[in-house]
């Protein structure tokens, strides 16, 4: 791991030139924010079970550390432990090594399409992926300092470089999350070391989860009898604890932590005003649950008047999305409109229209795809 060193210059984070996604190997993907990057990958490229690095959204919340490396990188573990410790990326590559298949999604993917429109990066459909990670159980690092009984919640911090008054980026997970077995300390990515704007050397990955408890740049973990005070945990992240109207104002008392990802579909086959010949149109896609599995989806061609169950198919894992399939007989030139409806195994469905929040969180309303067959 010594040899293992990835370098950003100030410059290339601030950047607004043409281009700058190229410098992150991100040429494919729109951007979404330079400062600091975050890029969406278009829905014509998450056709395959792995989301490819190259294809792989990013999310950023504050600009990343300006040297990595991991021959110095230590990751420390304190608060409520017997004895606090600090380990090295070759200590914690000698502890035992887990993969999980997960897929990751911002917490704020859809958020363009609330009305009325709600502050913050304007994603579309494509902050979501999914990839293999392999690294240590959390748990097991946490045990090379003896969490204590005592512990709560464990906070997760990052090497991000907070700018003026930002606050530092500091999440948090209860304790339970914290050990279980599928919550790692993870340093590979699809096989390979993570990259740089994907949290080099060590990323936090707490499967199920909205992808900010995914911490990058990982550089502590600190074990609360309480709750922590971060902004990020007391303040953001935070979703209504009821329904409320479209543009209205949430009290913060009838907020709480956004933790799980809501049930959701993505059409990826065919795309969006695709004129296609008559005969069969295969509808291809995705969906997932967060941690819960996936039980159907459904197809609807006419918009929404009928409904028809899709075939899952492929890779079942955890927590990854399930691919769906449904073919048709598209016989006269017509116009399409395709929905996908996904329903998971605690029975929750895929809702018609998402629930407005003020942060634009959890976009899920019904996917859908126009087509004409010529």
């Amino acid at each position: 791991m010594a040899g293992l060193v990835a370098r950003f210059a100030p410059a290339d984070l601030f950047a607004q030139a043409p281009g700058a996604a190229q410098r992150f190997g991100k040429e494919k993907l729109l951007v979404r924010s330079l400062r600091p990057p975050d890029f969406e990958t278009p829905v014509a490229l998450l056709d395959s079970f792995i989301t490819p690095i190259e294809h792989f959204y990013v999310r950023s919340h504050l600009p990343a550390p300006a040297s990595l490396d991991a021959a110095s990188w230590a990751l420390k573990i304190g608060g409520e432990v017997d004895a606090p410790v600090s380990l090295s990326i070759d200590e914690i590559r000698k502890l035992p090594a887990v993969t999980i298949t997960m897929t990751l999604e911002c917490a704020g993917n859809g958020r363009s399409f609330f009305d009325p429109a709600v502050a913050g990066i304007q994603w579309e459909k494509g902050a979501v992926g999914t990839a293999r990670f392999t690294g240590a159980r959390m748990a097991d690092v946490l045990k090379r300092a003896g969490a204590k009984a005592t512990g709560k919640n464990v906070e997760m911090h990052a090497a991000d470089r907070p700018l003026g008054t930002m606050p530092a980026f500091v999440r948090q997970v209860p304790m339970a999350k914290a050990m279980h077995p599928d919550t790692l300390v993870a340093y590979d990515m699809n096989g390979q070391p993570i990259s740089a704007v994907h949290g080099f050397p060590l990323r936090a990955i707490v499967p199920g989860w909205e992808g900010a408890y995914s911490v990058k740049w990982l550089t502590a973990l600190n074990v609360l009898d309480k709750d922590s005070d971060s902004f990020w945990v007391a303040t953001g992240y935070r979703y209504p604890t009821r329904r409320v109207a479209p543009g209205a104002a949430v009290d913060a008392k009838d907020m709480a932590p956004l933790v799980g990802l809501a049930v959701k579909s993505l059409i990826t086959r065919p795309a969006a005003g695709a004129s296609l010949p008559a005969g069969q149109v295969t509808v291809a896609g995705f969906a997932w649950a967060g941690e819960n599995d996936i039980s159907k989806v459904d197809v609807s061609i006419d918009s929404g008047a009928t409904w028809q169950p899709a075939r899952l198919v492929g890779e079942q894992a955890k927590f990854a999305w399930r691919r769906f399939e449904h073919a048709f007989a598209a016989t006269k030139p017509e116009s399409y409109l395709i929905l996908s409806r996904a329903t998971d195994a605690k029975g929750n469905v895929q809702p018609a229209v998402a629930q407005w929040n003020p942060s634009g969180y959890l976009w899920n309303q019904y996917d859908s795809v126009r087509i004409e067959v010529k």
